[in-house]
């Protein structure tokens, strides 16, 4: 890019303007296998820096890529040759907390365990946790409508964002949603924001929803007997609901073994386990809901005790760490995200297996087994043709199994040539004309959800 035109976007924005080649090239990559190449970044001052920056790169058509954490896996903020990366990492304020009225008002680099950390004293908090969630932060939870272990009670970040502010592609700010607790006017432009990845907006503040903070939070682990179904075990859990349960999480042997040895005992021998739990009113009511939880397992031929975490919090922080002992382990992989109805769970785990072992590389399984959300992890070079091979095996077996390409990660680029297989070309048209409502000159996190035209 001429210097010019840096020289114009000098004059364009208020904000620090990042031009080193190592800070511009980090800021340019997020957790997927993908480079960036970014030809700068910039940290806007404010809202108005932010429209801005907008009319200067509508002006000079050059692409914008918004960052918060970078804990993105398929690519969602990696930024091509040429763009420019929006850095909202400093935009880390809570700006409002409406405790009795259950919602808050953040900017959109709060990362997500800080917010919890300052509900804390409230007695409220945010359901959403990824298991990046000590990292990402709530813009980029509601760029790619993140999830993690308790929206198998509370859902994705979809359900608890009320309000967005945003700047689209023309330059002008929009709001989206309401802080009402009750809205209905036409279609949601709010729910086709939320999982949009950067593509309609670039976010400036989030309003989320708040949920009462239960007075007991117990994390339940329990080995799971070789050749369970799966699918049949999380449909018994997830239909009777005075157990309690908010999460039912599951690894594999392969996972649960590197996870014990590189970060310490869960509990259970050596195998499969179930990462539960369990909420209560007091201690009393906990041990009521966990012997029904162990009722409910026994009945499913899951003999073992549970062992118990007395604060879930620290399971979680374990169960966030089984990408981090992979990475530790086995370095760059396939880290793919789909899901599947739970009558098709196991047909599904079979069609995994028999993939990964024509292919000949070790899979390690993890995800949130009561929504039948799955991640596959593969050992394999993820650039690799025959990573491409099985990433397409992977994503058609979930389509042929009822389910979807993404459960919760998000398309990015590594899956954007997928995404007409599961919605079809009229939903591939209908997106793009959204697409250019919010976007007309396609400036905004090109390359990202939909393909490009010319596939």
């Amino acid at each position: 890019m001429p210097a010019p035109d840096l020289e114009a976007l000098r004059r364009a924005v208020h904000g620090p303007i990042l031009t080193d080649p190592e800070v511009v090239a980090a800021l340019g990559r997020d957790g997927s296998h993908l480079a960036g190449h970014p030809w700068a970044a910039v940290r806007p001052q404010d809202a108005d820096d932010v429209e801005r920056l907008v009319r200067w790169a509508r002006a000079t058509r050059t692409p914008l890529v918004a960052r918060g954490g970078g804990t993105s896996l398929d690519g969602e903020s990696t930024a091509f040759a040429g763009s420019v990366v929006v850095d909202f990492s400093g935009w880390n304020r809570v700006l409002e907390v409406r405790a009795d009225e259950l919602w808050a008002r953040v900017e959109p680099g709060v990362v997500n365990w800080d917010l919890q950390t300052a509900l804390r004293p409230t007695g409220r908090f945010f359901p959403p946790n990824p298991g990046s969630w000590r990292s990402s932060t709530v813009g980029g939870n509601a760029a790619t409508n993140a999830s993690g272990p308790r929206s198998f009670r509370y859902g994705p970040t979809r359900a608890w964002v009320r309000e967005v502010r945003a700047v689209v592609g023309t330059g002008a700010t929009v709001r989206l949603g309401s802080k009402a607790a009750k809205r209905s006017v036409g279609p949601d432009l709010l729910g086709l924001y939320v999982g949009s990845e950067g593509t309609l907006g670039l976010t400036t503040e989030v309003t989320v929803r708040l949920a009462p903070l239960p007075p007991v939070r117990r994390g339940l682990v329990v080995g799971v007997p070789a050749g369970a179904s799966l699918g049949g075990l999380a449909a018994r859990l997830a239909g009777r609901a005075e157990t309690g349960l908010s999460a039912v999480e599951y690894l594999d042997a392969p996972s649960a073994a590197v996870l014990a040895e590189r970060r310490g005992e869960l509990g259970p021998a050596p195998g499969p386990i179930l990462l539960l739990e369990v909420e209560a009113e007091d201690d009393a009511d906990a041990d009521l809901r966990r012997r029904r939880v162990e009722s409910l397992l026994r009945a499913a031929g899951v003999p073992g005790a549970p062992v118990e975490f007395p604060n879930a919090d620290e399971l979680w922080r374990l169960r966030g760490e089984s990408s981090v002992v992979l990475d530790e382990q086995f370095g760059q992989r396939i880290r793919e995200d789909v899901a599947v109805p739970l009558g098709r769970v196991d047909a599904f785990l079979t069609e995994l297996r028999r993939i990964t072992a024509d292919e000949r590389v070790p899979l390690y399984l993890f995800g949130h087994l009561g929504e039948g959300s799955l991640h596959p992890n593969l050992v394999v070079d993820p650039s690799s043709p025959v990573a491409a091979r099985l990433r397409e095996a992977i994503l058609r077996a979930a389509l042929a199994h009822d389910g979807t390409i993404s459960g919760e990660h998000g398309i990015g680029r590594l899956k954007s040539g997928m995404l007409a297989q599961e919605l079809g070309a009229e939903g591939i048209r209908l997106l793009r004309s959204v697409k250019s409502a919010f976007d007309p000159d396609g400036i905004l996190n090109p390359g990202k959800v939909l393909p490009n035209p010319a596939t």
